[in-house]
């Protein structure tokens, strides 16, 4: 299949349809919900799906389906971070045991982990320039879903503690 990948229809709504095209009625709809984070997501990855959650599930963009594709940004994330403290430590040259002077193998790492970043950060309508995009109205759901949000992360306290 030739063109870019299809916008799902929520992120249409959200940017106002600037294409004018007819959106597709029989898309199926899934109930908006937080999927469980993995096992293994590292301490980084799981900070970051809890920070970025609330952000999709506000816009409805995430469902239970959507487990795996914000698992990869997650750990994409973590990885980058990672790489990035690394290179702050060590720096981005080093010097081989031969004495050769080659670029950190974080770098590389880093820049993978961004490219895996923006591609799953696309799909979910949160890079910069998928934001720009963007015009959500306000609505009165905000107190229901910090409310729902709230009692989901005391549930997975309790049940974690």
């Amino acid at each position: 299949m030739r063109g870019p990948k299809p916008k799902p229809t929520q992120l249409k709504i959200i940017q106002g349809n600037p294409g004018k095209r007819a959106l597709n009625k029989n898309e199926p709809k899934p109930n908006c919900g937080i999927p469980d984070p993995p096992e293994h997501l590292s301490e980084r990855a799981l900070k970051e799906w809890k920070r970025i959650v609330p952000h999709l599930l506000a816009n409805k963009l995430l469902t239970h389906l959507d487990m795996a594709a914000l698992s990869a940004y997650c750990v994409a994330y973590g990885r980058w971070a990672e790489a990035e403290l690394s290179i702050l430590k060590t720096g981005k040259i080093i010097k081989t045991h031969k004495g050769n002077i080659i670029q950190s193998p974080m770098v590389g790492i880093a820049n993978t982990a961004m490219l895996l970043m923006d591609r799953f950060g696309v799909q979910f309508g949160y890079t910069p320039s998928a934001r720009v995009r963007l015009s959500v109205e306000d609505s009165d759901d905000t107190d229901e879903m910090a409310e729902f949000l709230k009692r989901a992360t005391e549930r997975k306290e309790v049940n974690a503690g």
